[in-house]
């Protein structure tokens, strides 16, 4: 696997694309603790600077959690194109109707009671670290050429590009 560093625009897009076609993620909060806190999150989207958002009930652990330690870890994998990110970062937490407005979903309403419920909150990840694992050509392709390179020894087949992402 190639390994291929992207920074500023070429970053960020990278960092869509992955993002946004995964969608789901495992957002990870107390980081220093063990077991580490972990739940699934849907990402509303990634913006232009790179920041991603979520919506969340702003009485949850995970609300709880972030405004005593914000940094959390989110993973993203869209098996189907064998597509990872790992992304280390800080979140703010957003109550107000400007933010809420702006990155509410029809699809939260199966959670809250439309945007103006009072326990709407808006979660903004700032990425600081971002790992990812891209194949070429896909699952099917990818499993293809790895056991053709098991099979033959072969370790020049291109099974993809890795790298770090900076916003």
């Amino acid at each position: 696997m190639a390994t291929k560093n992207l920074i500023n625009k070429d970053a960020i897009e990278k960092l869509k694309e992955l993002a946004e076609k995964a969608r789901i993620c495992m957002m990870i909060t107390c980081l220093e603790e063990r077991p580490m806190p972990s739940r699934p999150m849907y990402l509303q989207e990634v913006d232009d600077e790179g920041r991603l958002w979520f919506i969340s009930d702003k009485t949850s652990d995970k609300n709880s959690q972030l405004k005593q330690n914000a940094e959390l870890q989110l993973t993203f994998m869209n098996d189907s194109k064998s597509e990872y990110l790992s992304i280390y970062g800080k979140a703010d937490i957003y109550t107000d109707q400007k933010t809420i407005d702006k990155h509410w979903s029809i699809m939260a309403n199966a959670w809250f009671d439309g945007k103006e419920d009072d326990s709407v909150s808006i979660i903004g990840v700032h990425p600081i670290e971002i790992k990812y694992w891209d194949t070429k050509h896909g699952k099917i392709i990818d499993m293809a050429t790895m056991l053709y390179s098991a099979l033959t020894g072969d370790k020049s087949v291109d099974g993809g590009v890795s790298g770090s992402l900076t916003v």
